[in-house]
């Protein structure tokens, strides 16, 4: 058993994290996605991914020219959530993350046909021909994208329609059999533990989706193997790879960001953020110092909206001498004229 030092762990993690060693080249991005993906998009399912605040350029334009070359690949991965992958990785992550189904419903049944049969096919065109309302098509659609039985192409984030194809035909070098689940699903877990250094078995569950039963096996064999090891950091038990286990001591840097609820770090850390926040309408989470520390609040609208609070838990000293660096890192996603902070810490602002 391992006991890691928290100021060493939390500065790797925002290292290897991109947030204080932002990715300057479109190289080092693909180095930095191959250990965070899959990368959610921050402004609905048909917007293109990214990586918030770790890039040092417009990843957002890198990402959408990546997945209009299919660099990118997009599925429904973790617990049934959009994201995206490097296209090389999606066998490996599609093995790790689909869920196939035992028996297609008729609806399931008759999208998937008129798919295999007139593919490239939109959602109205799967409507005109098999006569099946829309809010049924949605469901069957989604579903069969979790079993990578269908394959949801995006062109643009202009496109909003979905373009649905078959996924053995759009992806025929992935071989969804090439290797059994618990293969996949460790090398997947060493990149989860690599990107965060240490992770407690709730975390990984909180990211993966992977139920009790099925991830305990997984971490116990890992053990066993010495792939992974037991450690604590203040108290709290969780995991390590061998590589991380006597990492060289190292100093938290001074640093606020504002992380919205599908990025990897708020994901992971979900059960604990939830409880902390609990009967708030929290819009996105403060990391402050390596630790999540604060949330923004407020009701959010798909139109302009106004955060109703940052809260912050810091000493009370330290809310008020680090107010203009948290507001600055509520800037970066709330300003008028579209958004207005209306309070700080509970207090009125001018």
């Amino acid at each position: 058993m391992f006991d890691l030092d928290i100021s060493t762990v939390y500065a790797e993690r925002l290292r290897r994290q991109g947030l204080t060693a932002r990715a300057e080249t479109p190289e080092a991005y693909r180095d930095l996605v191959r250990i965070l993906q899959p990368v959610a998009t921050d402004m609905g399912p048909g917007s293109p991914p990214h990586l918030v605040h770790r890039c040092a350029f417009d990843d957002v334009e890198e990402a959408a020219r990546m997945r209009g070359t299919k660099e990118y690949a997009k599925g429904r991965f973790l617990a049934g959530t959009v994201g995206y992958v490097l296209a090389e990785d999606l066998e490996l992550y599609a093995i790790t993350f689909r869920r196939p189904i035992p028996h297609l419903t008729e609806v399931q049944e008759a999208v998937l046909k008129v798919v295999r049969e007139k593919g490239p096919i939109k959602t109205p065109q799967i409507r005109e021909e098999t006569g099946i309302l829309g809010k049924h098509i949605a469901p069957a659609l989604n579903r069969m994208q979790e079993a990578c039985l269908i394959y949801e192409d995006q062109i643009s984030h202009m496109e909003w329609e979905r373009i649905c194809v078959d996924f053995a035909a759009a992806w025929a070098n992935v071989d969804l059999h090439a290797r059994v689940w618990e293969d996949a699903a460790a090398e997947v877990l060493e990149r989860f533990l690599e990107n965060h250094v240490f992770a407690t078995t709730e975390q990984i569950k909180d990211w993966s989706g992977w139920t009790g039963k099925r991830l305990n096996g997984l971490l116990d064999e890992l053990e066993q193997e010495g792939q992974i090891f037991a450690a604590t950091l203040e108290d709290v038990y969780g995991w390590v790879r061998p590589d991380d286990a006597d990492l060289p001591p190292q100093d938290i840097p001074r640093a606020t960001f504002m992380l919205h609820d599908q990025d990897i770090l708020v994901r992971s850390h979900r059960s604990e953020l939830k409880e902390r926040f609990k009967g708030l309408k929290v819009l996105q989470h403060l990391l402050i110092d390596g630790e999540f520390k604060g949330a923004v609040v407020g009701q959010w609208k798909i139109g302009p909206h106004d955060v109703d609070d940052v809260v912050v838990e810091l000493p009370a000293d330290e809310v008020q001498a680090r107010r203009d660096e948290i507001l600055a890192a509520v800037a970066t996603g709330y300003r008028p004229p579209r958004h207005n902070v209306l309070r700080y810490a509970g207090e009125r602002l001018a």
